[in-house]
């Protein structure tokens, strides 16, 4: 079976990993530090905070910026469902903004007129999360924008994204947003296991995500209720978490990081290769606008002809080999999130469309052209009835 997406691991990856399995620090130790520090170079964000996943990095930004109880945060309906239940992990309310039918990104349009409708009826989110879907980035500066007028927060859902570009900017850097998170996550970009990070330019910010993700315990005489001048004292000053990523991943991070450049590129390469080969056959991809740079974690297609067609060609390609999957069901249709939801065009023609075809850097030209093979010989099925 060919999958949508897997992990890239070389001898000097694993190299990297062994020397810290023989270092004096499994955890804690040296190579996170250095791995926040990587990213921030290339980001060019001011601050990194490591985690050890997306989903907690999500958790202690929305923390972070103070989403609790009575609060509201948007988010869009296509995507993971970690992007909505960072809100209820905070006792906030989520909702949705439907998206653009060629990109599956927030809607900008829908945003303004449903941020005009919400300040009228005094109930404004506190937080936006925009998802830069399948890697490629959301209209932040638009976004951004709208935020100086109604007065919102703004969480950068990069999961997909790091290595990608706005307006010739590395996603991460935060010019738009006060926080923006990436995941690890070895079907991602490049992979520490399990992992994630949040980038801020805040200082402040920073400070509180390093604090929540460490069971909020400080060892920072400066910020202690008592004045012991111990070495091994230590308090608790808020309520956090064991968030901590490990220097094993952090080790396998900052090798991964080396090649991400290579890994965007080859994922440009075989998105080019699809877009010139499916010209005319059953399916249409999403488009990538012209001041951004995606990061091609996912190749999306929307089947022409819809749900049925959509399932038929899923079914086949699944018999042939071939790992298609279906990013996202829209987060309100799941059972847990039943509740009085309006209605969200764009994305329920997505959901009945969409099919995630395999791209990643070790996917070579055979299986690419086996790929498309397979996609036209269901087509010639279809047409024969």
């Amino acid at each position: 079976m060919i999958p949508y997406g897997r992990q890239d691991i070389t001898d000097e990856d694993i190299e990297e990993v062994v020397n810290v399995l023989r270092s004096d620090f499994l955890t804690q130790g040296p190579a996170v530090p250095l791995f926040e520090q990587k990213l921030c170079s290339y980001t060019g964000a001011r601050y990194s905070v490591a985690v050890n996943s997306c989903t907690s990095a999500l958790h202690i930004a929305c923390l972070a910026l103070g989403l609790g109880p009575g609060d509201i945060l948007w988010t869009s309906p296509i995507t993971f469902v970690a992007s909505a239940n960072c809100a209820l992990y905070c006792g906030a309310t989520v909702d949705f903004v439907d998206i653009e039918k060629d990109t599956a990104l927030m809607s900008v349009e829908k945003l303004s007129a449903k941020l005009e409708e919400a300040e009228k009826k005094g109930k404004l989110p506190k937080i936006i999360i925009p998802v830069h879907f399948a890697g490629q980035p959301s209209d932040m500066e638009e976004i951004h924008v709208l935020s100086k007028q109604y007065g919102f927060r703004i969480i950068e859902d990069a999961a997909h994204a790091i290595g990608a570009k706005y307006k010739n900017k590395p996603v991460g850097n935060c010019q738009y947003s006060d926080i923006t998170v990436f995941s690890f996550h070895p079907v991602k970009i490049i992979t520490t296991g399990e992992g994630g990070a949040a980038m801020t330019n805040s200082p402040q910010l920073a400070e509180k995500m390093k604090l929540l993700r460490g069971h909020g315990i400080t060892r920072d005489s400066s910020k202690m209720y008592r004045n012991i001048d111990i070495s091994w004292y230590y308090e608790q000053i808020s309520l956090g978490f064991n968030y901590r990523m490990t220097d094993i991943q952090a080790a396998l991070g900052c090798s991964q990081l080396n090649r991400l450049e290579h890994y965007v590129s080859r994922r440009l390469e075989i998105s080019n290769w699809y877009n010139e080969h499916l010209k005319n056959i059953l399916v249409e991809p999403l488009i990538c606008k012209d001041d951004r740079n995606s990061s091609h974690h996912l190749y999306v297609v929307k089947v022409i002809g819809g749900e049925h067609k959509r399932n038929y060609l899923y079914n086949e390609l699944r018999k042939s080999g071939i790992g298609v999957n279906l990013h996202y069901i829209p987060i309100y249709m799941h059972p847990y999130y039943k509740g009085e939801y309006s209605t969200f065009a764009g994305s329920e023609e997505y959901y009945s469309r969409a099919i995630s075809l395999p791209i990643f850097p070790t996917l070579d030209f055979n299986n690419l052209k086996m790929i498309v093979n397979n996609i036209m010989k269901v087509e010639y099925k279809i047409k024969q009835g």
